[in-house]
C-alpha cells in the first residue's frame, strides 16, 4: 500500500497544478467523485494554492516534496481505513497515467583504432537535432578563440541541461582548428559511483595515459605515476594544437593534470559544479549553462514533433515545456512518449505528467543535485513490459557503460533479445548508443532504475544479477588472459566454466585482448567490487586473479593494487567458508597466488612495508599446500621484494624457486628462475657463475613449446652486464648490441635503453667504441624521455661530454 499511496500522491501533485485539474473538477470526474467522498478534493485545492504560491516564490522544490510527502501519508490513512480503496485508487491512476535461461552471451567488438599518420578523434558521435543554443556557442568561441595561449572553459550546469551536447557541437564546428588532435575524457566511465571516496588519482593516471597513447601512436612508453604522464603529457602536448574535451568532472585536480601546453589548444570542461577553483586559480572561463526558455523548449519539441503537432496545440506545447523545467533531457523524454503512441495528444501528457520537483528518495547529486523523477516515471511506465523489467535490472549492473553481451547476462535473455530491447530503451531516450556499439545509461537514470528495480523486483534478484554478471566477466577475463599468453601459472580451475563459451578474441575479426581489457578497465574493476559486496567470494577471486594480467602489461597501480586486495580477501573468505576441501584449499592456494602478486604494485607505489607483509604472508600460505608451481611462483616474487632489502636472501630465494620448478618440471618457471638467479648472484659479484647461470636460462627461454623471445632477451641483456663485470669488453658489447636488438624488435623499449646505457658506459669508461656511443645514447635519450623517465637528462649531459 506504501508504494500504491506514494505512486497516487506523486500523481496528485503533479495534476493539481493543471488546467487539466480544473477541467475534472468542473466535469465532476471519477478521481474528483473519489476524493470527494473521502473529504480530501478541498484539501487538493489548498495543496493547488500553495504549489502555486510557492512557483512565484523560488521555492517550489521544497514545497512540493512536503506538499507530496504529506498526500502520500493522507492516501495511506485512506487506504488502510479502506480495503476496498486500494483497487479503485489503481483503476483511477490508470486514468490519470495509461499506461519477465541464462546463457553467457559475448558482444566485444574490436576497438576503434587511429590510422597510422590520422588525426586522433576520441569525439563521441554527434546524434540528434540540436537547437537554440547559439549564445552558448557563440560565447565558447569568444572564450576559446586566442591562438598565443592554452584557452580553458568550464560549462556549468544541471544534469540533463545539454552541457556535453554543447561542448561535442562546438568541438565538432571548430574541428579543423586542432590538427594535432581531438581527445574526449569522460570521468563518469573511469569512476564506480557506489564507490565513495575512492581515490582519485587512478581515475587522472588512466586518463592522462589515453591521451598520452593516442599522440605517441604506441602504449611502450606510457610511465606508472602520476607526476611522470604529466611531465610527458606536457612534452608531447608543447609544440602541437589539440582539443580536450572532459565530461563530468567533479574535482579541479581531475582538469589540471590534462591541461596541454601548446599554445592555440583547448580544453573544455564540464561539470555540475562550478569549479570556482579553476576559475580563480587556472584563468578558466566559466559559461553557466540555464535551462531552455520557452522558445527554446519549444523548438527543441517542434524539432523532435514536427512543427505542426506543436502548432496543433502550442498552449499545451507551452506547458509541457513548463511542466520540464527546460531541461532538454526531460523534453527529449517527453518527445519521445508523443511520438511512440499515436493515441497520446500534448494535452493528454499535459494533464499526466509530474512536478519535476517531486525528488526520487535518496537520489542527488554533489553540488545540489537534481530531481528527475517527473520525466522518467511517466516513461518507464510505458515500457512495454520486456523493456521495462531489462531497464529495471540495468539499474543493478555495478557500471553505467556496458554492451549487449553484459545486458544479457544481467537480465537472463538471449544475445538477439538484448539487443532488440537495448534499441528500444535507446529509442526512448532511456540509454545512449557509443560509437563502439555499448551502451551508457546516465547516472541519474540508473539510480532511477535501480529504485525500481528495489521496489518491482523479487527479494534476492539483485545477487542473483550480480552473480550472472561476474560469470560473464569471469569467463570473457579469463579468455582474455588465455589469449595473451597460454603457459602462465593460473591457480583458478574454469575449466569447466570456459568449456562451453566461445572465445571471441580467437579470431581474427576479433579484438585484441589487452586492448579489450584495457577498454573494460573500469567495469571489470566496478563487477569485482559488487562480487565481494555481494558475497560472491568464489567468483570475486579467480576474476582478479585473470584481470592481473592486464597489469602485468599496463601499470595502472591504483586499479590492479585494489583488484588484488579484492581478490586477495575474497579468497580467504571463500575458503573460511567452503565446506568443500578441494575448494577450501583451491581458496588458500589463490589467496597465496594473489598476495605474492599484491607485492608488485605495492612495491612500485613506495609501500615497501606492506609488500614484505604481504609476500611473507604468501610465502606461508604457499608453503602449506602441496602446489609445487604456485610455491616456486610465490618464492620468485619473493626474491623480487629481496633484491631490494637483502641480497644474499634473494639469491637463496631464488635457489630455492629454481628446486621447486624443477621438481614441478616447469620449463618455463625453471628458465625464469634461472634468469632472476644470474642477475642477483651477479650482483653479489659472483660474475663468472651468473654468466654461466644466464646462459643456460636464455637457452632454456629459446627452447620453451611457446618460445619467450622478450625474456630470453633480458637473459642476454643480464649476460653482457656480467660479461663487463668480468673486463670482457668485447664480449660483453656483442651481447648488449644483440639484446639491444632483440628487446627492440620486441617493443621492450625500456629494457633495451638498459642495453644501450650499458654500452654507452662501456665506450666512456674504455675509450673503444666511441664512434658508436653518441647513436647509442641518442637512442636511449629518446626512449627514457618517451617513458617519462628522470634519467633522460643525465643522458643528454653524457651525450653533450662526448661531443
Amino acid at each position: 500500500m506504501g508504494t500504491l499511496a506514494a505512486q497516487g500522491a506523486t500523481a496528485l501533485v503533479g495534476l493539481v497544478v493543471t488546467d487539466a485539474w480544473v477541467q475534472m473538477k468542473q466535469g465532476r470526474r471519477r478521481v474528483v467523485r473519489w476524493l470527494s467522498r473521502r473529504g480530501a478534493d478541498d484539501e487538493l485545492d489548498a495543496s493547488r494554492v500553495e504549489l502555486e504560491a510557492a512557483r512565484g516564490s523560488g521555492d517550489e522544490e521544497s514545497v512540493a516534496g512536503r506538499v507530496a510527502a504529506d498526500w502520500e501519508r493522507r492516501l495511506l490513512r485512506i487506504l488502510e481505513e479502506d480495503p476496498e480503496a486500494a483497487e479503485e485508487l489503481r483503476r483511477l491512476l490508470d486514468e490519470i497515467l495509461p499506461g519477465t535461461s541464462y546463457d553467457i552471451a559475448f558482444d566485444v567488438r574490436r576497438a576503434a583504432q587511429t590510422a597510422p599518420g590520422a588525426q586522433p578523434d576520441h569525439l563521441p558521435a554527434l546524434t540528434g537535432t540540436f537547437s537554440n543554443r547559439v549564445a552558448e556557442l557563440d560565447r565558447l568561441d569568444a572564450v576559446c578563440g586566442a591562438p598565443g595561449r592554452v584557452n580553458l572553459a568550464v560549462l556549468a550546469g544541471l544534469p540533463g541541461v545539454g552541457k556535453t551536447a554543447i561542448a561535442c557541437r562546438w568541438a565538432d564546428k571548430e574541428r579543423d582548428r586542432f590538427p594535432d588532435g581531438l581527445f574526449y575524457v569522460d570521468y563518469a566511465a573511469l569512476r564506480d559511483a557506489s564507490t565513495v571516496g575512492a581515490a582519485m588519482g587512478a581515475d587522472v593516471s588512466q586518463a592522462l595515459a589515453g591521451i598520452l597513447q593516442a599522440l605517441i601512436g604506441s602504449d611502450e612508453h606510457i610511465p606508472a605515476s602520476l607526476a611522470e604522464l604529466t611531465r610527458r603529457y606536457a612534452a608531447h602536448s608543447r609544440d602541437r594544437r589539440i582539443l580536450v574535451l572532459i565530461d563530468n568532472v567533479t574535482l579541479p585536480a581531475q582538469v589540471r593534470p590534462l591541461i596541454p601546453s601548446g599554445p592555440g589548444s583547448t580544453v573544455v570542461v564540464t561539470s555540475h559544479s562550478k569549479l570556482g577553483e579553476l576559475v580563480a586559480l587556472d584563468g578558466a572561463e566559466l559559461i553557466a549553462l540555464k535551462p531552455l526558455d520557452a522558445e527554446g523548449g519549444l523548438k527543441l519539441l517542434a524539432d523532435r514533433l514536427g512543427e505542426p503537432m506543436v502548432t496543433a496545440d502550442r498552449a499545451a506545447a507551452e506547458r509541457l515545456v513548463e511542466l520540464c523545467g527546460g531541461l532538454p533531457v526531460a523534453l527529449r523524454i517527453v518527445a519521445t512518449r508523443l511520438l511512440s503512441d499515436e493515441f497520446l495528444t500534448p494535452a493528454d501528457l499535459v494533464g499526466e505528467l509530474e512536478d519535476e520537483a517531486e525528488r526520487l528518495d535518496g537520489m542527488s547529486l554533489p553540488g545540489g543535485g537534481y530531481s528527475v523523477s517527473a520525466v522518467l516515471g511517466p516513461s518507464y511506465r510505458l515500457l512495454p513490459p520486456g523493456p521495462a523489467r531489462m531497464f529495471r535490472l540495468l539499474g543493478w549492473l555495478p557500471a553505467g557503460l556496458f554492451d549487449a553481451g553484459a545486458a544479457a547476462a544481467a537480465t537472463g535473455v538471449d544475445l538477439r533479445t538484448a539487443r532488440r530491447l537495448l534499441r528500444e530503451l535507446a529509442a526512448a531516450s532511456l540509454l545512449e548508443t557509443e560509437r563502439d556499439g555499448r551502451y551508457r545509461m546516465h547516472d541519474l537514470v540508473r539510480l532511477y532504475a535501480r529504485e525500481r528495480a528495489v521496489e518491482e523486483e523479487r527479494a534476492g534478484e539483485e545477487t542473483a544479477l550480480i552473480e550472472r554478471v561476474t560469470i560473464h566477466y569471469l569467463v570473457l577475463v579469463a579468455l582474455a588472459d588465455r589469449a595473451v599468453r597460454t603457459d602462465r601459472l593460473r591457480v583458478a580451475d574454469l575449466t569447466t566454466l570456459l568449456a562451453e563459451a566461445t572465445d571471441p578474441f580467437a579470431t581474427a575479426a576479433g579484438p585484441s585482448a589487452l586492448t579489450w581489457l584495457d577498454a573494460e578497465c573500469a567495469t571489470i574493476l566496478a563487477v569485482l567490487r559488487a562480487a565481494v559486496r555481494h558475497g560472491l567470494h568464489a567468483l570475486a577471486w579467480p576474476l582478479a586473479e585473470a584481470f592481473t594480467v592486464l597489469f602485468l602489461h599496463h601499470r595502472y597501480l591504483g586499479a590492479w593494487k585494489e583488484s588484488l586486495e579484492l581478490g586477495a580477501e575474497a579468497a580467504a573468505l571463500a575458503a573460511e567458508a567452503s565446506n568443500n576441501p578441494g575448494a577450501t584449499a583451491e581458496a588458500v592456494a589463490g589467496e597465496a597466488r594473489l598476495r605474492s602478486l599484491l607485492s608488485r604494485p605495492l612495491m612500485d607505489l613506495g609501500e615497501d612495508d606492506r609488500a614484505r607483509t604481504e609476500i611473507e604472508r604468501a610465502v606461508a600460505l604457499a608453503e602449506s599446500t602441496d602446489r609445487l608451481l604456485l610455491r616456486a611462483s610465490v618464492q620468485e616474487f619473493h626474491g623480487r621484494c629481496l633484491d631490494r632489502f637483502d641480497a644474499p636472501r634473494a639469491v637463496d630465494t631464488y635457489r630455492y624457486c629454481l628446486e621447486l620448478n624443477q621438481r614441478a618440471e616447469d620449463e618455463r618457471g625453471e628458465a625464469l628462475a634461472l634468469l632472476f638467479l644470474g642477475s642477483a648472484m651477479d650482483a653479489q659479484g659472483e660474475h663468472a657463475e651468473a654468466l654461466a647461470v644466464l646462459r643456460q636460462a636464455r637457452a632454456s627461454l629459446l627452447n620453451l613449446p611457446e618460445p619467450d623471445v622478450r625474456m630470453a632477451g633480458r637473459a642476454l641483456l643480464a649476460a653482457g652486464l656480467a660479461h663487463d663485470h668480468l673486463h670482457r669488453t668485447e664480449d660483453a658489447v656483442d651481447a648488449l648490441r644483440t639484446a639491444a636488438g632483440i628487446l627492440r624488435e620486441q617493443r621492450a623499449t625500456s629494457y633495451e635503453a638498459d642495453a644501450l646505457e650499458a654500452l654507452a658506459g662501456i665506450a666512456e669508461r674504455t675509450g673503444s667504441h666511441r664512434e658508436s656511443a653518441r647513436g647509442w645514447l641518442s637512442r636511449a635519450v629518446e626512449i627514457r624521455e618517451a617513458s617519462g623517465s628522470r634519467r633522460a637528462e643525465e643522458l643528454r649531459r653524457r651525450l653533450a661530454d662526448l661531443s
